[in-house]
């Protein structure tokens, strides 16, 4: 069991880079359905209902996969929902950071979050929609890809064209 723990406690730790630095501080809750623990893999599955906070952080989805190397360090998080959501507080803003798409994976190494499938990154008056987005936590740097093979379902069900959507809203003064 303790080994368990500690395999909690290092899945946001490595999200330093996109919460209040106080966050970081704050301990892990998880809830889920079900809870199943693979240590010979280095696999943890949580499903159904999952909620995830720490701090200003908060991440919601229908099944979370966590990965973990041999040496018990964090590699990636896999968050699958309808949609799976994640929000958080930066420093100096009193205005939630969010993101939502049918999946997300968290790269603990490399300091990268995918999302995709109907992803949706808020920023402070900004928003980005796309097949596929990538956001770097590290640089905060955001890609966003459309769909190219974008089927007419697509289209009729509102979800676009295949193309990237980002909309800036004015300042208020």
């Amino acid at each position: 069991m303790n080994k368990f723990i500690w395999l909690l406690a290092g899945l946001f730790l490595s999200f330093q880079a996109w919460c209040l630095s106080t966050d970081k501080e704050q301990p892990i809750e998880i809830e889920a359905d079900t809870a199943e623990l693979d240590d010979r893999k280095g696999v943890t599955v949580y499903t159904g209902n999952v909620i995830v906070n720490q701090g200003s952080i908060r991440m919601t989805g229908d099944r979370m996969t966590v990965y973990y190397t041999d040496n018990r360090v964090l590699d990636v998080v896999i968050m699958d929902g309808q949609p799976a959501t994640y929000r958080q507080l930066p420093d100096d803003s009193e205005i939630y950071d969010e993101a939502e798409a049918l999946q997300m994976e968290y790269y603990g190494k490399k300091n990268l979050i995918i999302l995709t499938d109907k992803a949706v990154v808020k920023q402070e008056g900004l928003r980005f929609s796309g097949k596929r987005i990538e956001y770097d936590t590290e640089l905060s740097k955001i890609k966003a890809r459309g769909d190219t093979m974008t089927d007419q379902a697509d289209t009729v069900n509102g979800t676009g064209d295949g193309r990237v959507r980002i909309t800036i809203q004015p300042k208020k003064q």
